[in-house]
């Protein structure tokens, strides 16, 4: 950015910000140096400094082909018979997440709840627009971050495999990856189960004197055995899953925004499929997620007093952009303000 000289900032500008920060003031200098150096030499050469994407190219999704897994197959099966080929795609993509995130019986109810949605659909020379919206997005929702969630992902072989091969380590090189992890009460209560969860949380005294044990950063280095075998054991235990608190919110939080689409579906097609787009604004884990949700539930405070006007499904649309791009909310704010004037 400093090379291209898209912004009106001298490029002392710049290294005066890194000495600023205080924290590796000197190798800091130095790759700003080496990458400010390469870009100018390439926007000078004239070629792009990236290469443009090749034509024709699009995202993949996964096929619906028969695997090794019986359990698996039976459920590309009930997607070859039951849904519009249109959105086989999308079923398919969602289908394997939600079954990575659980098992074969949670993407069983994936397909439950997509099927609810593909029974209110149109004709398929529509597009499907809402049955592939829902397959999406039921996906995001089943298949949220938790403790079991992210302690899977980080111990994970493809993931070692991966990161050697971005850090490009020869075979007789060690790599360790440090992580920085900041739990909540919030997430630890999540992971209990419900009746005790609960318990912890409706005691505000136990919960914060709790929360001072388990609220602070920590530096996880996951190529070590004893915080590797902590993080493994952690994510084998996701088959407790459906027994814990953190499941039973996002049950009911999930089914109470799937209940306002199909109630908007039967009145307000274009209204249905963006409400459930709006759950692209719950992501991520800890306080992120927090952020994500409260957002979520203002847009959909909203949508609730748009419904009946014709404009309705464009006003959500346009609440769910202005969340995204905004990380502190006041944009989307400013749009709810502007709705409060008018209804």
């Amino acid at each position: 950015m400093a090379a291209a000289k898209a912004l009106p900032f001298s490029r002392d500008a710049f290294e005066t910000t890194i000495r600023a920060a205080g924290v590796g003031v000197e190798p800091s200098l130095r790759a700003f140096a080496a990458g400010y150096d390469r870009a100018a030499a390439e926007l000078a050469s004239g070629k792009p400094p990236v290469a443009p994407r090749p034509a024709g190219t699009s995202k993949h999704f996964p096929s619906l082909r028969a695997t090794n897994d019986a359990r698996y197959d039976a459920l590309l099966a009930r997607v070859r018979a039951d849904f519009p080929e249109v959105a086989h795609d999308m079923i398919a993509a969602g289908l394997e997440r939600v079954v990575d995130f659980q098992d074969p019986a949670y993407g069983a109810e994936y397909l439950d709840l997509v099927g609810s949605f593909a029974a209110l659909d149109g004709p398929p020379a529509r597009g499907c627009a809402l049955t592939r919206t829902a397959a999406k997005y039921i996906a995001v929702a089943m298949a949220y971050d938790d403790v079991y969630r992210v302690a899977d992902l980080k111990t994970r072989g493809s993931r070692f495999v991966r990161v050697r091969k971005e850090v490009a380590a020869t075979s007789d090189e060690l790599v360790y990856m440090t992580e920085f992890m900041h739990p909540r009460m919030e997430e630890f209560a999540g992971s209990l189960p419900v009746r005790l969860g609960r318990y912890i949380e409706n005691r505000p005294r136990l919960f914060r004197a709790l929360d001072r044990v388990v609220n602070h950063g920590r530096r996880v280095r996951t190529g070590t055995v004893g915080w590797f075998v902590l993080l493994y054991v952690a994510g084998g235990l996701k088959r407790f899953r459906r027994g814990t608190l953190r499941h039973a919110n996002e049950v009911r939080h999930r089914d109470a925004w799937l209940a306002r689409a199909k109630s908007a579906a039967v009145k307000d097609y274009d209204l249905a499929v963006e409400i459930l787009a709006t759950r692209r604004l719950v992501k991520g884990y800890s306080d992120t997620h927090a952020r994500g949700q409260s957002k979520f539930d203002r847009v959909m405070a909203a949508a609730a007093t748009l419904e009946g006007r014709p404009d309705a499904a464009q006003w959500v649309r346009r609440l769910r952009e202005a969340a995204l791009r905004d990380e502190d909310g006041i944009e989307l704010m400013g749009a709810l303000k502007t709705i409060d004037s008018f209804l």
